[in-house]
This record gives C-alpha cells, sequence and structure tokens, in this order.
C-alpha cells in the first residue's frame, strides 16, 4: 500500500535529518504556495531540520494588495524572513500548530491571529509524472543550476502551476536551490483570517513572487529541501521586514 502524506510526514518529523553541505540547508515539508481568487496567497513552511537554528514553522500570507506577512514560531532572524525580509511588510513571532487531522488533510493554524487554514491534498497524474522524475534523478543533480532551471521549465506546464524558480536568487541577496522531492496537488482549501473567508483557491494576476521565487498558480504540496548562500554582510540583507518593527 502506498505511504500517504501523513505518514510519510510524520516518518520526516520523526527522525529529521539535514543534508550535506556547508551552506545555510533545510529539510520538510510544505505548502509551496496557494493563490485565492480573491487576490490574497497563502505559503507553509515546516522545517524539522534547521542549520541556523531549532527547527521551525512559517506561513506566509500576502494581501490583495500585494503586502506580505510572515509568521514564525522562532525569531525572524532564524526563519523565512532571513531571506525574504526585505520584500516582507510585516515579521511576526507567534505559535503555529499544524494538525493532520486524516492521511490527506491537515489544518494550520495561528491563534494570536485568529488563522484558520485547512488543506486536503491528493496525487495526480502530473504529480506522479513528477515524482518518478524526481526519483530518477541523481543526487548530485539536485544541486545543478542547469538541470533545476530545466526542471523548472518542464514542471510548470506540466503541472499546470505557471513560472516555477528551484534556484535564484532571494529578496535579500542569498541565492536558493529548491528541492522537491514528492509533490501532491491542493485538492480543496479554505482559509479565514481574523474573521475574512479567502474565498476560493484560484490563479492571481500577475503571478505572485519573492524576486526569483515565484508562488505557484494552483496549491502544490511538497517534501524536499532547501539550501541558501551563507550569509555575508557585505553582499546580502540583515532585513527581516521592510515595513514595521518586528513584533
Amino acid at each position: 500500500m502506498a505511504e500517504t502524506p501523513r505518514s510519510l510526514i510524520e516518518r520526516l518529523e520523526s527522525a529529521p535529518e539535514l543534508p550535506d553541505g556547508s551552506d545555510e540547508r533545510f529539510n520538510g515539508y510544505g505548502v509551496m504556495g496557494l493563490p485565492f481568487r480573491s487576490g490574497h496567497v497563502l505559503a507553509l513552511r515546516r522545517f524539522p531540520a534547521s542549520s541556523i537554528g531549532p527547527g521551525y514553522t512559517s506561513v506566509w500570507h500576502r494581501d490583495r494588495d500585494g503586502a506580505w506577512e510572515f509568521y514564525a514560531n522562532v525569531s525572524p532572524q532564524q526563519a523565512c524572513t532571513r531571506f525574504f525580509g526585505a520584500q516582507v511588510s510585516r515579521a511576526v513571532e507567534t505559535e503555529i500548530v499544524v494538525t493532520w487531522t486524516a492521511p490527506s488533510r491537515f489544518r494550520v493554524e495561528i491563534p494570536a491571529e485568529s488563522f484558520e487554514w485547512d488543506v486536503r491534498v491528493e496525487s495526480t497524474a502530473a504529480t506522479r509524472l513528477m515524482n518518478v522524475a524526481a526519483r530518477a534523478l541523481p543526487r548530485a543533480a539536485w544541486r545543478n543550476p542547469a538541470v533545476l532551471a530545466t526542471m523548472g521549465k518542464m514542471a510548470g506546464p506540466v503541472l499546470g502551476v505557471g513560472r516555477i524558480g528551484l534556484q535564484g536568487t532571494s529578496p535579500n541577496g542569498q541565492r536558493f536551490v529548491a528541492n522537491p522531492r514528492v509533490l501532491w496537488a491542493i485538492a480543496d482549501s479554505r482559509a479565514v483570517i481574523a474573521g475574512q473567508d479567502l474565498g476560493p483557491p484560484g490563479p492571481v494576476h500577475p503571478q505572485a513572487r519573492l524576486e526569483d521565487f515565484w508562488i505557484p498558480q494552483r496549491g502544490i504540496l511538497a517534501i524536499g529541501q532547501a539550501f541558501f548562500e551563507p550569509f555575508d554582510a557585505a553582499r546580502h540583507s540583515e532585513r527581516v521586514s521592510c515595513g514595521a518593527p518586528t513584533a
């Protein structure tokens, strides 16, 4: 019997391991991005293993006006804002709860923000095809920029998600490589923030992005790794928010 998303992720959570390397490394899973027809965009990162601090969970929210808010259960300097903060209006350290309620369904809650997000995922012909291709790829190829550029160009049309950037430059200047190893499509989702229902999922125009990281136009859940160039104060920004001071 094939393993479910929940069983694979529970195994990852029970024994998180960092990939080899000398750069800033992360291993876990997340919603690469989920746009809503209302113009809102959400993303989730759950990294049980991090080379820059404790494992953490982060939720990204872009409102319909294009302003990004990043939430994390660790300090912003140890979370995604370390790399994306130059384009983030608000960075908040707060409790985040991720609960798997069924083999293919989970809920994300941020109690302090009255945030509730329910997600159901499924395998599709496209995600199965991409997973077969990922298993066949040699380990060295996952760090090769030319290979990743080709994969991104192929994956976008196959998955119907628009443009995908598996390597490039983050808003704070660090080069990054994303290695999504196992994929599922988001079959349905509902999100409510402070009493506001974000409405049905659907593409946004233009496609949302944070520098070279493009948010898929359809929801994708991925297990994988991320690698970022080590921070260099001479070349990279330390900003964790371009808006109000970190809360």
